[in-house]
């Protein structure tokens, strides 16, 4: 039979605390209990140490155990938590935006900010990286104020899952860099008959689409068989960035024409196969047009300077087309309000500056500069104008232009 648990009280000594030893566990145990001013007495004590030994006989005694102390949880680096915030919205965004953000951060954010806390970065610090990149001089004003939006939008997600608890350093008009209006490029009416005729076999089709329709370049190069109706001559554009652009958009005569022949010699023409294939029959993409654009660009400045009209500009991107085709909807009379529906403007103020120049522009023109601007605009005519007046001379859709719209 074991022997009944013994213990002592150990009374204080040179103010130290009330204590008592004991046996459990097959050692020896001293549990320290508190000072005379913390209200410990030889009773207390005692009757301390008759409740332990109990619980040792019972055989349910532990020895006390400090809880851990808290531990404040890691603030993650910026490297890390921006990598995880673009890896867990890739899904949800459109390629280009995720190639935007990419560019973004291996680029810039991430050399500068890499092993940055997210609570060490605050105003200073962001002043100190746009005043880094201005002294810099690699990228312009605009591309400085489009890093500092993505590091607004991460440190914004921060901040919703409370990895920091601060206003966020990145927002406001005093974190940006004053950037100029950028320089926008477009291809002149006169000019654009000369890049058609320029563009390389398989591609002038795409190209007459991005400025006979107004297409942003994903838009056209995700455009199926099943989203033209080339009886009405219209194009349903359903896959774009904006809900303005999920469109119906009329197709000038001279287009549709060029899409009827296409369909009549392409492959693939069931209604979900892509209109716009290369030749692994596979659907064109924006670089790739790019590229095209930019050949079809060498091939026809020569031709445009011998008729003594000025080059296209090399800067003129697929999207530069969309402003040529508001110029041409303008110079055929249409209507302010139609142009800005058909090309998808959420923004009035772009087509309206676009009018206001193209009204004006063929009465400055003459001799070939003229006659190429009136075929431009024959070429853009919609289905019912080019039915309606079949015979009519280039002069004669030209002069109708200039008729204010109804």
């Amino acid at each position: 039979m074991p022997r009944p648990a013994k213990g002592q009280v150990i009374e204080p000594k040179d103010g130290r605390a009330w204590a008592i030893r004991f046996r459990a566990g097959g050692r020896r145990r001293y549990v320290t209990l508190g000072t005379s001013e913390e209200g410990w007495s030889r009773q207390k004590a005692e009757a301390e140490l008759r409740h332990v030994l109990a619980d040792v006989e019972r055989g349910v005694w532990q020895p006390y155990e400090p809880p851990p102390a808290e531990v404040p949880a890691e603030v993650p680096t910026f490297h890390r938590f921006s990598t995880d915030w673009l890896r867990a919205r890739e899904g949800e965004l459109r390629p280009r935006t995720v190639h935007d953000y990419e560019w973004c951060l291996s680029n810039h954010l991430l050399p500068y900010f890499r092993l940055h806390r997210l609570d060490e970065i605050d105003v200073a610090a962001v002043d100190a990286y746009k005043a880094s990149k201005v002294k810099e001089g690699r990228i312009a004003g605009a591309q400085i104020n489009k890093t500092l939006k993505a590091l607004a939008m991460i440190l914004d997600a921060a901040i919703e899952y409370g990895v920091i608890d601060k206003a966020n350093p990145a927002r406001g008009r005093r974190r940006r860099v004053k950037a100029d209006p950028p320089a926008r490029t477009w291809v002149e009416p006169e000019q654009l008959i000369a890049l058609l005729e320029a563009a390389p076999k398989g591609h002038r089709i795409i190209v007459a689409t991005l400025a006979g329709a107004g297409l942003r370049v994903g838009e056209a190069c995700a455009l199926r068989w099943r989203d033209l109706d080339l009886s009405t001559s219209t194009l349903t554009v359903r896959a774009s960035k904006t809900n303005t652009g999920r469109r119906e958009v009329d197709l000038p005569r001279a287009l549709v024409d060029e899409l009827w022949t296409l369909a009549a010699s392409s492959p693939l023409t069931e209604p979900d196969d892509p209109v716009f294939i290369g030749t692994h029959r596979t659907p064109q993409t924006p670089a790739n047009v790019s590229r095209r654009l930019k050949t079809a660009i060498k091939r026809a400045n020569p031709k445009l300077e011998g008729l003594g009209i000025a080059p296209i500009s090399e800067r003129v991107t697929p999207h530069s087309l969309r402003r040529t085709y508001a110029s041409l909807r303008y110079a055929c009379g249409d209507d302010v309000v139609y142009v800005a529906e058909q090309g998808g403007w959420s923004d009035p103020s772009f087509p309206i500056r676009v009018y206001a120049r193209s009204v004006r522009r063929r009465q400055k023109l003459s001799g070939d500069h003229l006659e190429a601007f009136d075929s431009a605009i024959h070429w853009a005519a919609l289905g019912s104008e080019v039915a309606s007046r079949s015979q009519e001379s280039p002069e004669g859709v030209a002069e109708r232009a200039q008729e204010p719209a109804a």
